[in-house]
């Protein structure tokens, strides 16, 4: 095309405008743009919990479906609804949470330690204590009612006054099997996933605790994105003039506003020079202050001691925790019979006595591990898991810090993407009813 053609096009083009519908289309697609974004946070959270009708035999009929079909909220829950997309995935994000950070933050010995066994050992001791009477009364009373109607008070005091002397020892003897195989008793991936699948909404507190900033700047970026992109479609829309192109058009913005968006706060994980600008992902820029608030709801809702004493009690090797406990306490208890042991054991006979032994045994590692249940000893000790966390968190290369967040979502962000192209079709469609079909006037 030579110079003076296009001097003609471009006369051509200001002096056939219809200004009020060309301007009308930036400002369109920026408003569409902001909208895109704002109802795109709220698909990604909200709701916390699927909110829907089950449909009897849809979870069967979604395995017919194509693969991305399948891991919709409503149809990954067997019904007809939604779920925020990050609380759907609360146990997905759980498990990516531990391959790509906590399992590099530190081992399950290492957690353990920074709880300080030794403190743990004396606040067992102070909480179990004042009920052993008690628990010697109720076994000796189950096991072998005659044996301890017969003794005399005074004999009775005295058995129960060793068995509370050994119970420091018993108490440390727990704590170090603990330490010396929580490797083998405790997986931090169950735990994770578990508890984030329990508690969506902690997953959404992740996200919004430390990224809201940076996420009301992607919908505020919606305007702008949506706006820039108007500006090319609106002189498209004039020069060729055809109804279909707007809402065609408005699929291409709605998809790239989304797209950008997402891109501004994940990418790039490193600082980096575009056509001389510095950019960086926004919740990059933050990592420091993002690792500290990251590390507090860890360390306060996740690994905590009281769900590492729920888990050693009550998860998959919780039958292992305990006979790996009691095995350790019968030689303690053994020592509390002292030098009547083997008179005891005349009287009331080897099995009678090893069942007696057993009983307190395991009656004991039930009540030892209780106290790590205590949700006010676990906020105290929680500072320290928090300071480890926060710590490693802060030296993950930049690249496994946005995995750990976007992994969660990276799959599904498609449909932010297809919601954006739907909405920038219908706002194309939206425009073309008020101002008609552009081109030349």
């Amino acid at each position: 095309m030579t110079r003076q053609h296009l001097a003609l096009e471009i006369d051509w083009f200001f002096q056939h405008v219809d200004w009020l519908h060309l301007v009308s289309v930036p400002i369109f697609t920026g408003v569409v743009g902001w909208l895109i974004n704002w109802t795109g946070l709220i698909m990604l959270f909200s709701p916390v919990r699927f909110h829907g009708i089950r449909v009897p035999g849809m979870r069967q009929f979604s395995r017919v479906l194509p693969r991305k079909i399948q891991e919709v909220p409503g149809i990954l829950q067997g019904g007809i609804g939604w779920q925020g997309i990050v609380p759907a995935r609360a146990a997905k994000m759980g498990s990516i949470a531990v391959d790509k950070a906590i399992a590099k933050l530190g081992t399950p010995k290492e957690f353990y330690q920074q709880l300080e066994p030794d403190q743990i050992a004396e606040h067992i001791v102070s909480v179990f204590e004042p009920e052993m009477p008690q628990m010697i009364e109720d076994i000796m009373r189950r096991e072998h009612p005659s044996l301890w109607r017969d003794l005399p008070p005074r004999a009775r005091r005295a058995v129960i006054a060793r068995v509370q002397s050994q119970l420091p020892g018993v108490v440390r003897t727990v704590t170090g099997e603990i330490g010396e195989h929580i490797d083998q008793l405790l997986d931090p991936k169950i735990m994770v996933i578990n508890h984030f699948q329990k508690n969506p909404a902690l997953v959404v507190r992740i996200f919004r605790d430390f990224g809201q900033r940076e996420l009301n700047l992607m919908v505020a970026f919606g305007f702008v994105f949506g706006f820039a992109l108007g500006v090319p479609v609106a002189v498209v829309d004039h020069w060729f003039g055809q109804w279909w192109l707007l809402p065609v058009l408005g699929v291409v913005v709605g998809w790239a506003t989304n797209a950008l968006g997402m891109w501004l706060i994940f990418e790039p994980p490193e600082p980096r020079r575009i056509l001389g600008i510095k950019v960086h992902g926004l919740f990059l820029r933050r990592q420091d202050q993002a690792a500290e608030v990251y590390a507090r709801i860890i360390a306060d809702d996740v690994i905590t001691l009281e769900n590492i004493g729920d888990f050693l009690l009550d998860g998959p090797c919780g039958d292992r925790t305990r006979q790996m406990l009691a095995e350790a306490m019968r030689p303690a208890i053994d020592g509390a019979a002292g030098p009547v042991r083997g008179a005891v054991r005349v009287a009331v006979g080897s099995r009678r006595f090893d069942s007696i032994r057993d009983a307190v045994a395991l009656e004991a590692v039930d009540r030892t591990i209780e106290p790590f249940k205590d949700p006010e000893f676990s906020r105290r000790q929680a500072d320290k898991i928090n300071a480890l966390i926060a710590t490693r968190t802060k030296e993950l290369p930049p690249r496994d810090f946005v995995e750990m967040m976007r992994a969660a979502i990276k799959e599904d962000e498609w449909m932010l993407y297809a919601h954006g192209a739907v909405m920038g079709f219908g706002g194309g469609l939206l425009h073309l009813a008020i101002f008609g079909v552009g081109g030349a006037v």
